[in-house]
C-alpha cells in the first residue's frame, strides 16, 4: 500500500486469540504460552477472556469476539486469528460481519463436533450455528484421538466447508492436559505464514 509518490506504509500485524468452552486462559495451555511469547517478541497480541467461559452464550461471545477483533485491527492491522475448541465453531458460524476485510489468516485449532456439542446443554446452542468458510485464509489443526470430534476434523469441517486440515497423530484435544503448553511450530506459523504446523 503505498501513499504518495516514493512512500509505502506497512501494515501493523496483529493476533487474536480467542479460547474455547470453561477455558480461564490458565498459564501452561498453548494459547497462554503463545500469547507470553508473542508480546516478548514484539507483536501486538489481543486474548480477551470471554464471558461466562463454563457456561457461554452466542450472543455474548459474538459481541466479546467482535469487540476484540476491532481492538486487534486497530491502526489497519492485519490480523490473525487463532481459535481452540469452542472458539472455532464460534469463528465458522458466528465471526464479527467485519472478519472478511481485516482478518488475513485463522488457524482454527482442534474444532469439537456437532454431535458432541449438542449434546452438552451449557454450549448446546453452538452445535446449532450456520457453518461457513471463512474469507481469509484458513487452517484447521486437529488429532486423531480428539475426544470431542470422533470421526475427525476433516469429515466433520474439512471436507464440507473446504478448508485444509493438518491431522496431528495422538494429540487428544491438543490442550493442556495432552501436553499442549509451548507449543513450537504455531509459534512460528504465527511469524512465518509457510511454516508447517506439527505437533510437539
Amino acid at each position: 500500500m503505498t501513499a504518495g509518490e516514493g512512500v509505502t506504509l506497512i501494515r501493523v500485524r496483529s493476533f487474536l486469540i480467542l479460547h474455547g468452552w470453561d477455558n480461564f486462559r490458565p498459564p501452561g495451555h498453548w494459547q497462554h504460552e503463545l500469547a507470553v511469547a508473542l508480546v516478548a517478541s514484539g507483536e501486538r497480541v489481543v486474548y480477551p477472556q470471554l464471558p461466562d467461559a463454563a457456561a457461554p452464550a452466542v450472543e455474548a461471545w459474538r459481541d466479546a469476539a467482535a469487540g476484540a477483533l476491532a481492538e486487534a485491527a486497530e491502526g489497519d492491522a492485519r490480523v490473525t486469528v487463532l481459535c481452540h475448541s469452542l472458539a472455532c465453531l464460534l469463528w465458522l458460524g458466528s465471526r464479527p460481519a467485519e472478519a472478511g476485510d481485516v482478518v488475513e489468516r485463522a488457524l482454527l485449532v482442534a474444532p469439537p463436533s456437532l454431535q458432541f456439542v449438542g449434546s452438552v446443554p451449557e454450549i448446546a446452542a453452538f452445535a446449532a450455528l450456520p457453518l461457513s468458510r471463512p474469507e481469509s485464509e484458513t487452517r484447521i489443526v486437529s488429532s486423531d484421538s480428539d475426544p470431542y470430534c470422533h470421526g475427525g476434523a476433516q469429515a466433520a469441517f474439512g471436507t464440507p466447508l473446504g478448508i485444509p486440515v493438518t491431522t496431528i497423530p495422538g494429540g487428544g484435544h491438543l490442550e493442556r492436559s495432552a501436553g499442549y503448553g509451548r507449543w513450537p511450530s504455531v509459534f512460528e506459523w504465527c511469524l512465518h505464514p509457510t511454516v508447517e504446523v506439527v505437533g510437539r
